[in-house]
């Protein structure tokens, strides 16, 4: 298909991106708008890196043709700073030494920050279900584990970025 414009809402802002209907998301979101939170990990959907919240939900960017992205609120892991503070979970991850090569993270993060959302007080049976799906080669589960833990403990307590109440 030809190149045509989309107007988007990414990290708050509007944008408008020049390409074909069907490019994937994550694409655009790289390439177009130097965003590179979202990593290119399988380019099926399956392993999480690229992971964004699509209206508050935690999606596949590699997975989203361009057309359903329209109208539709994106946040990438760059956008859920407020103010230059990080979000709970960004700072929770870093507290608790979440990462090794980091390729997950994005993915985890993204997938911790909409499971915390949805569920502001998961059990660790929850937790683990919530981010099975995303996958991480390193070892740092346990770390992760804890970071989401201490997250959502941060956020019930009404942290917001920067981890203020």
């Amino acid at each position: 298909m030809a190149p045509a414009r989309h107007a988007l809402t990414v990290n708050g802002r509007s944008v408008t991106v020049e390409a074909a209907p069907g490019t994937r998301l994550l694409y655009v979101l790289r390439n177009d708008l130097a965003l590179n939170g979202p990593k290119y990990g399988c380019g099926l959907g399956q392993c999480g890196a690229c992971t964004v919240l699509v209206d508050g939900r935690a999606l596949r960017s590699c997975a989203i043709p361009l057309r359903a992205a329209v109208g539709r609120r994106i946040v990438t892991l760059e956008g859920l700073a407020e103010g230059g503070r990080l979000h709970p979970v960004q700072e929770a991850f870093i507290a608790e030494n979440a990462a090794q090569c980091g390729y997950c993270l994005n993915g985890m993060i993204m997938t911790a920050v909409a499971l915390l959302t949805a569920d502001p007080d998961p059990g660790e049976a929850e937790i683990r279900a919530g981010l099975q799906a995303n996958l991480c080669r390193c070892g740092t589960h346990i770390e992760i584990l804890r970071a989401v833990r201490a997250a959502a403990a941060r956020m019930r307590e009404g942290a917001g970025p920067g981890g203020e109440a």
